[in-house]
């Protein structure tokens, strides 16, 4: 019998969630779905002095804005809680003390000055760092005398593999030589846990089934596998993924830009979009699709086809990505989407109704690449956003063009309004009145009407201005370029 699939997604609430950690969350997420497993988020906040509520509250938001959304972790209890490191620390000390017992860890009374000079012995010599062992063979009248001189004690595992093998299901075979681990911490002389200790006992009490994770971690997994050996826990099956790298093949950081999902966010991304985007690096579907909804994600995606080889972040791809999930929305859908940011623009809003708003959102939305871009594109629509660019100031200087204008103040006084109806009636009378078509014709009335040269529709920037604004805007035009 196949055992059940259990996956998790475990960040430190030190920061904000990287997009590096978006990724490993939905790679963890699909793969759940993808299978009919459990996803869970465990939050790993040993850092005492780096991690903060509010850190673990962004975070948490940040997930389910992205529809991330798991089936045990806080605010989700289920059997194997609590789903905060910070609240098992005397699970971790059980299982450690366990091992103590079976000879599987000793005390360690070396300090950390004394372990750091070590470690910079070994460095000045070219030899990677690891524990020399010196607590391995304590006589018990040292360690009293160590204790009765006050010095604290960890508990350090005793490793004596000669090497530590796996198969890793997207780095395929691994290999480390046991020799070369030495004797590590899994328990603090302050009682703390450290990482590759809680992650073990978190996974084996929690029954993962899989652990997909950065391929950073790889090098951790050695030290993981003795420990499930030892304390008896049957060892999950390994997925370590890709790195993401910047455009310079160097690790993504912030001197790339944006890396934080709500940097994204605040940039107005939709978080289907970067979900999407995501799913991609390191990635790929059978097919070569690559637009996606998450469902359907879900459906297509396989730990099979995730490639070895580091994946660069492209910003231009994720705009490309962006503007296709944008395709699909209009109405009140792309007018809930955009008001926060149309509020944060310091737009004037007031008197204009819903059905006008969406109708001026429609005639831009083809033009952006992101939500915070729209409040640049409409302020065409009202008289604070309103004035003439160089190159249309210029455009309008020349006589031929003026006409046009003139031209269109005269053709407006015979109608009550401009609407879909008589708008190419009004612009076929008024090229026959000034002998111009194409081009010729619409680029004065869209230097005059909008201050630009380029922009949405003109029909739909005639229908949204309304006669009046038209008529206000080509006299304003005329005077500041006569």
């Amino acid at each position: 019998m196949e055992p059940r699939i259990r996956v998790r997604f475990a960040p430190s609430p030190t920061g904000l969630l990287h997009v590096g950690n978006a990724r490993t969350a939905l790679f963890n997420y699909l793969f759940a779905r993808k299978m009919g497993g459990t996803f869970i988020l465990r939050l790993e906040d040993t850092d005492v002095e780096r991690s903060t509520a509010e850190a673990e509250k962004t975070i948490l938001e940040d997930l389910r804005w992205l529809g991330l959304d798991w089936d045990e972790g806080p605010g989700r209890p289920g059997q194997h809680g609590p789903y905060r490191q910070s609240e098992r620390r005397e699970i971790y000390r059980r299982y450690a003390f366990q091992l103590q017992e079976k000879g599987h860890a000793y005390p360690c009374y070396c300090t950390p000055e004394e372990l750091e000079e070590k470690r910079k012995r070994s460095l000045a010599k070219g030899v990677p760092p690891k524990y020399d062992g010196r607590c391995r063979n304590v006589r018990p009248e040292e360690a009293q005398a160590l204790k009765a001189a006050g010095r604290p004690a960890s508990l350090r595992f005793r490793v004596d593999v000669r090497s530590v093998e796996f198969e890793d299901l997207v780095k395929g075979r691994a290999s480390f030589d046991g020799q070369g681990i030495g004797d590590f911490i899994i328990l603090r002389s302050d009682g703390l846990a450290p990482y590759n200790f809680a992650v073990v006992v978190d996974d084996g009490l929690m029954e993962i089934s899989h652990v997909i994770r950065g391929e950073d971690h790889l090098t951790n997994t050695a030290r993981q596998l003795i420990l499930y050996q030892a304390l008896d826990f049957p060892p999950p099956k390994f997925a370590h993924l890709p790195l993401i790298l910047g455009p310079d093949r160097a690790p993504l950081s912030k001197r790339h830009g944006a890396t934080a999902v709500a940097h994204f966010r605040e940039e107005g991304y939709l978080p289907e979009a970067l979900v999407n985007y995501l799913s991609l690096l390191g990635w790929s579907s059978e097919d070569g699709q690559e637009i996606f909804s998450l469902e359907d994600l879900a459906k297509a995606f396989s730990l099979a086809r995730i490639s070895r080889s580091s994946a660069i972040f492209d910003f231009e791809k994720l705009k490309w990505v962006n503007r296709a999930h944008m395709k699909g929305l209009s109405g009140r859908k792309s007018l809930e989407l955009a008001w926060p940011f149309l509020q944060k623009s310091g737009i004037n809003m007031e008197g204009r109704n819903e059905p006008w708003l969406a109708a001026a959102l429609e005639a831009v939305w083809a033009e952006v690449d992101t939500l915070s871009q729209l409040a640049d594109r409409l302020k065409i629509f009202f008289d604070e956003g309103w004035s003439l660019e160089p190159e249309a100031e210029q455009l309008l200087a020349r006589e031929e063009n003026r006409k046009v204008v003139q031209g269109l103040e005269e053709e407006l006084r015979g109608v009550e309004e401009v609407n879909s109806d008589n708008y190419r009636k009004i612009l076929s009378s008024l090229g026959k009145r000034v002998g111009l078509s194409g081009r010729g014709l619409y680029m004065p009335l869209r230097a005059a009407l909008t201050g630009k040269t380029r922009g949405p529709e003109l029909e739909k920037v005639f229908i949204l201005l309304g006669k009046e604004k038209v008529l206000q805007r080509a006299e304003s035009a005329l005077q500041r370029t006569g």
